[in-house]
């Protein structure tokens, strides 16, 4: 197993296989993406001997991320490519959902176990005006066919700020009375290039925590893979709801996860000052010399981020690593 020196095991690899973004979310990509690193991203073989690297090393869960991953043609092969690995229990995928009802069947047949989609709005108006695309209704088809196919574990992501969501705490609640989803509102995290929106927007997850608790909602134990999401359930619900709360206390006291950049760098938090390149070692793909690697670079893991202090790392947006 990878640990680090405060006795923290890591069996979940977050993977993005491109920064690149079709959507221009206010509080990760308002002005759209912008190109302004290189687009040569991982290939099929480097991911091959990355995922066996990680797989080696007591990886059970591989996430795949973007920017939107579903952006890369070659995405169902990866996931079968990760979904074949020895040693890998788990696949999901995190996406925007633009292209999910047209893929989701190749996704299910490539073997993806999980499944989640960010959706900040359930009302068209202010879905568009969050997003900048119309894509709401087209969107929830690919969630129906997901569940029709019989993907258990389907999250969907909101991200809580002031000025946009605050008031549809409801809206998700309604939804998900029969629908077995998990909804997790997610709080809105400063980074590099959001300083400003963060100040105008950032919301407490505790406020929402407290309503659910007054409404009946139990808190569920954490599976051994699962993040760091509190999820509670409730007895006249078919779905939950999930809170992410970054700024809490001891939030990174269960940390499970490492993040590898599209462009092979491997990140040991969302917020890390830089990332430690493994891209001469997957481009000989070479399994021993990657697992050294990773090893090597685990004494450097540092207890927690600081966001409470304002320091964001080398983080511009979130579609960097795909949050």
């Amino acid at each position: 197993m990878l640990n680090d020196q405060f006795g923290r095991q890591f069996n979940y690899l977050r993977l993005s296989i491109t920064d690149v973004c079709n959507f221009s979310c206010t509080y990760c990509l308002p002005n759209g993406y912008q190109c302004d690193t290189p687009r040569n991203f991982l290939n099929k073989n480097e991911i091959n001997t990355l995922v066996n690297a990680f797989a080696s090393l007591g990886t059970k869960k591989v996430r795949i991320t973007g920017g939107e991953p579903c952006l890369r043609s070659d995405v169902t092969e990866i996931i079968k490519q990760c979904k074949n690995t020895p040693g890998i229990e788990k696949v999901a995928i995190t996406t925007n959902g633009f292209n999910l009802f047209n893929k989701i069947d190749e996704f299910y047949s490539a073997g993806l176990d999980a499944l989640n989609i960010s959706i900040d709005s359930l009302n068209p108006s202010m879905f568009k005006l969050i997003t900048g695309h119309d894509k709401l209704t087209h969107i929830l088809k690919g969630i129906d066919r997901a569940v029709e196919l019989g993907i258990k574990d389907i999250k969907i992501n909101a991200v809580l700020a002031k000025q946009f969501n605050k008031n549809q705490l409801n809206d998700f609640l309604d939804w998900v009375k029969h629908k077995k989803v998990t909804v997790r509102f997610i709080e809105l995290m400063e980074t590099g290039n959001g300083a400003t929106f963060f100040e105008q927007n950032h919301l407490s997850g505790l406020s929402v925590k407290t309503q659910l608790l007054a409404q009946g909602w139990l808190q569920v134990v954490r599976g051994k893979l699962n993040g760091p999401a509190e999820e509670f359930c409730h007895p006249d619900f078919e779905g939950r709801i999930g809170l992410i709360m970054p700024y809490s206390k001891d939030f990174c006291k269960s940390c499970n996860r490492l993040r590898v950049s599209s462009l092979g760098k491997l990140h040991l938090c969302l917020f890390a000052e830089q990332g430690i390149d493994l891209r001469p070692h997957l481009n000989a793909q070479d399994t021993p010399a990657t697992v050294n690697a990773i090893q090597a670079a685990m004494g450097n893991k540092t207890i927690s981020h600081e966001l409470d202090k304002r320091l964001t790392g080398a983080t511009t947006h979130l579609a960097m690593l795909g949050g």
